[in-house]
């Protein structure tokens, strides 16, 4: 059975432009709740802002008896990280944001959490001109090394994404990520590997995640869907139903036995309904998966007669 966590975030109050979604809750009220979402053993916390101490934090997961699967920091809240903290032209800012991840490390060391996951969202451009691309480079070449040395049996991941809260992001592909991890040249680092932002980048996250498995460095998933128009953080199978079907055909096939990890955003749905979709649709696709290859999936994967696939599917997926 597969292993579930969600960004606690997601269970309290969120915001989009125009509404106020759900009541605020401390960490002790979402590690409650957690508790009570069926499928759920672990979470992914965010650091600095949602977590109080070490001590206090894994006093709370044993309390709840919950797992912690990641410690996610945020390097772009701060006033001075508004137009990007690793990237900055001033070397100050840039060496804030890199005591931002060590620290989210040490952290993570003290709650027992094995890896640290940061999406770089305020680096990045909007208009032609406004961004020195090799500079910045060279800075996210820089600030994510010096990080990523640090702690190294702590693992950092990079988190793909194409816009949000930049326009653009500089790291805003999963193969991108990887050339970046290439040009650091640290094995003790990895990818976040985010289903709906593959989908919102137009690419297709069963190939992104057989580049990253091909690359060498480890990955670390996180689950969601959207119409591959923006990043809405749906619940999963909602918009893609078979390139999810496809993406966990992949990571069984990779022998994948990390976290899946919820990054959706529950506004109009009701919150331990929506984890509990995540949860029971992907538990019932992984299960199926092994008769699905038992009864002859694998020899449909890369086959030239996709109708003859499309007929398997039919029959042996919607069994109809």
């Amino acid at each position: 059975m597969a292993k579930h966590a969600v960004i606690t975030s997601f269970l309290g109050q969120t915001k989009d432009r125009f509404h106020v979604y759900n009541e605020p809750r401390n960490l002790e009220e979402k590690f409650k709740m957690v508790a009570e979402i069926e499928g759920l053993t672990g979470v992914e916390v965010v650091y600095p802002y949602e977590v109080p101490s070490a001590s206090e934090t894994r006093a709370l997961l044993d309390k709840y008896g919950i797992e912690i699967a990641a410690v996610n920091v945020n390097v772009k809240a701060e006033p001075e990280f508004r137009n990007g903290g690793l990237t900055s032209p001033d070397k100050a800012v840039r060496d804030k944001a890199v005591s931002f991840i060590k620290e989210a490390k040490d952290f993570a060391e003290e709650v027992g959490a094995n890896k640290v996951t940061c999406c770089p969202l305020g680096d990045g451009y909007e208009f032609s001109f406004q961004a020195d691309y090799s500079k910045s480079w060279a800075h996210l070449v820089e600030t994510f090394g010096e990080a990523g040395s640090y702690k190294r049996e702590i693992p950092l991941f990079i988190e793909y994404k194409p816009s949000e809260t930049r326009g653009a992001c500089f790291v805003d592909t999963a193969s991108k990520a990887v050339v970046l991890l290439n040009h650091i040249g640290i094995k003790d680092m990895g990818v976040t590997i985010d289903f709906g932002h593959s989908m919102y980048g137009k690419k297709n996250p069963a190939e992104d995640l057989c580049l990253v498995a091909s690359s060498g460095y480890p990955f670390y998933i996180h689950i969601n869907d959207n119409d591959a128009l923006w990043d809405w953080d749906y619940f999963v199978g909602t918009k893609h139903f078979m390139e999810y079907v496809e993406f966990l055909y992949y990571l069984k096939k990779l022998g994948y036995n990390d976290f899946f990890t919820s990054d959706t955003s529950p506004t109009r749905w009701d919150i331990k309904g929506t984890f509990e979709v995540n949860t029971r649709l992907t538990n019932k696709i992984w299960s199926r998966l092994d008769e699905l290859i038992k009864e002859g999936l694998e020899n449909h994967v890369g086959a030239e007669d996709f109708l003859a696939s499309w007929k398997f599917f039919e029959s042996a997926l919607f069994n109809l």
